[in-house]
């Protein structure tokens, strides 16, 4: 079904079958929207609740979760401002529709939102699948990630994220206690086989279903 819970989230939400399975909140990248990642939310998790937003942010017209100043250079007072509108659609639609915290499963900019939503307000997730994600904000605030599995899953031939700053975020999110698994697939920016492979497991192994 398509709603808005709030003005800024224009969104999907598909129920799960198995009640027991992880509800992934699905976050696009650059130019996509509500429905681009559902096929990949249902191919990780088959039996999971889907909540997918539309991000609120245009650029030249594509939809993006914050804003930028230019490729790899964020806004971070916009980033900080919309990963709190995240948080709290998040919060809205956990008692709209019943839902236990949900996984993060977030493509560049949506993983990018993703990995400062877990870092600003970790109470809004129960882990991420971060899919090609760059360190979102330059000084990380503290945050008590403790327990909480994170996978990042990163392109060697990645033209947009550089491997240092993946590096990074990796070990920002362990300094706060989340248990990461990073792993490097030969790929470029694009999804490929190789993140499924992978992302589809690790669901498994650490939420069940």
């Amino acid at each position: 079904m398509t709603n808005s819970l709030a003005p800024d989230f224009v969104h999907r939400f598909e129920p799960g079958p198995d009640p027991a399975a992880p509800p992934l909140l699905l976050l696009h990248g650059t130019g996509g929207d509500e429905a681009d990642l559902l096929p990949l939310g249902r191919a990780l998790s088959p039996g999971s609740a889907l909540l997918s937003p539309r991000g609120p942010v245009l650029e030249n017209g594509m939809p993006r979760f914050f804003r930028r100043l230019a490729e790899g250079v964020f806004d971070e007072a916009d980033v900080r401002r919309r990963a709190a509108d995240l948080a709290a659609f998040v919060a809205q639609a956990r008692v709209a529709y019943g839902l236990a915290a949900p996984v993060a499963v977030g493509f560049s900019n949506g993983a990018n939102i993703a990995a400062a939503t877990l870092l600003l307000h970790p109470e809004a997730l129960a882990g991420a699948v971060l899919l090609r994600a760059m360190v979102p904000l330059a000084e990380a605030p503290p945050a008590d990630l403790v327990g909480r599995p994170v996978l990042l899953l990163s392109g060697a031939f990645d033209p947009i994220v550089p491997a240092e700053n993946a590096e990074r975020l990796a070990a920002g999110l362990e300094r706060a206690g989340a248990r990461v698994t990073h792993t490097v697939n030969p790929a470029g920016h694009g999804l490929s086989q190789a993140d499924l492979s992978a992302a589809g497991p690790w669901l498994a192994r650490n939420f069940g279903r």
